[in-house]
């Protein structure tokens, strides 16, 4: 059975706080090790009220530091948003403290507004299109540093620290089957290319010093629970948060409601439907054939799991029901 990795968003539910945040993220990915989950990775998001995972790499940290065998990374790192050099150093320095378990997954949107993004690039004219190079460049700095090289990591030269590029659409997609990288889809808020993306990606696939053949991770909302109705009920969460985005009004993630279309015009929520069309949503049967059906369909090497739910205990609980899910499929293949 294929591996199941966790994506967090380090949510921060109405009535909590950042502080929190960070903590129900540590309680999160030791609830996750303890499942059994491969990977462990936090986003890079600004200026968002109920995202709190901004400073990624310092997140990342505080997650290894609280775990022991589960890989931790970035889901993805905005790569525009910030010098080659400098990420290969952070990440240099991750993989000092915690050998052989960080991952860095590359982004190549600004993870923010227009406005944010610009208060963030290191260079306001950029438009992405220095993404590949940039990739490249950071890939230079994580190999062993030659005699008389004049910038150089410190650390990370040396230290083959894994990358992915992450993707939305089909360019990250062609890019690392390019550079023969891992890949990973974000199906879990924009699905309608992920088939053609994977396609793309498999069929143009070179192989590298990293990988003799291509490897997919496919991100998806996964939200389980012990009966179909509370599990809906937990999702009308992520479905405000989603309609609140689209308002350009984004906060803190609320808490359930019993009915989405009391909150939200018929419009807004076919929005929010065709964003969240992968989600797989209640009680442990409904979410395992589920998953069954997603994997058959996309062939993917990894899955890649995310969950906003508003109350913490029964976002432990998502991920618990959902871990022994993998364990049943594991048995069964």
């Amino acid at each position: 059975m294929i591996p199941f990795s966790v994506l967090d968003l380090a949510p921060v539910p109405q009535g909590s706080d950042i502080s929190r945040a960070f903590q129900n993220s540590l309680e999160l990915a030791q609830t996750a090790e303890a499942a059994g989950f491969n990977r462990y990775w936090l986003a890079e998001h600004h200026n968002m009220p109920g995202i709190a995972s901004a400073a990624t790499a310092v997140v990342i940290g505080h997650v290894a530091a609280g775990t022991k065998t589960i890989r931790v990374g970035s889901g993805g790192i905005m790569l525009p948003n910030h010098a080659p050099l400098m990420i290969a150093e952070q990440f240099g320095t991750l993989n000092a403290l915690f050998p052989g378990r960080i991952d860095l997954g590359l982004g190549r949107a600004p993870g923010t507004d227009q406005r944010t993004a610009r208060a963030l690039r290191r260079n306001l004219d950029s438009d992405g299109d220095s993404f590949p190079q940039d990739v490249v460049e950071l890939q230079a700095y994580f190999q062993p540093a030659v005699p008389n090289q004049a910038v150089r990591a410190v650390p990370g030269a040396g230290m083959a620290v894994p990358l992915w590029l992450l993707g939305s659409s089909l360019f990250s997609a062609q890019l690392a089957a390019m550079l023969g990288l891992p890949f990973a889809f974000a199906s879990h808020f924009a699905p309608e290319m992920l088939l053609q993306a994977l396609s793309l990606y498999r069929e143009g696939f070179r192989p590298s010093a990293t990988l003799d053949e291509p490897y997919a991770m496919v991100a998806a909302n996964v939200v389980a629970a012990d009966t179909d109705e509370e599990a809906r009920r937990l999702f009308t969460s992520q479905q405000q948060q989603f309609v609140n985005l689209r308002r350009g009004t984004p906060g803190l993630l609320p808490p359930p409601v019993a009915r989405i279309e009391d909150y939200a015009a018929p419009h807004e929520l076919a929005g929010a439907s065709r964003a969240l069309a992968r989600a797989m949503v209640g009680s442990p049967a409904t979410v395992r054939r589920g998953i069954e059906g997603f994997l058959a369909e996309t062939g993917a090497d990894e899955l890649l799991v995310t969950a906003q739910i508003h109350d913490h205990a029964a976002r432990l609980r998502s991920f618990e029901l959902v871990g022994g899910l993998r364990q049943e499929l594991a048995v069964a293949a």
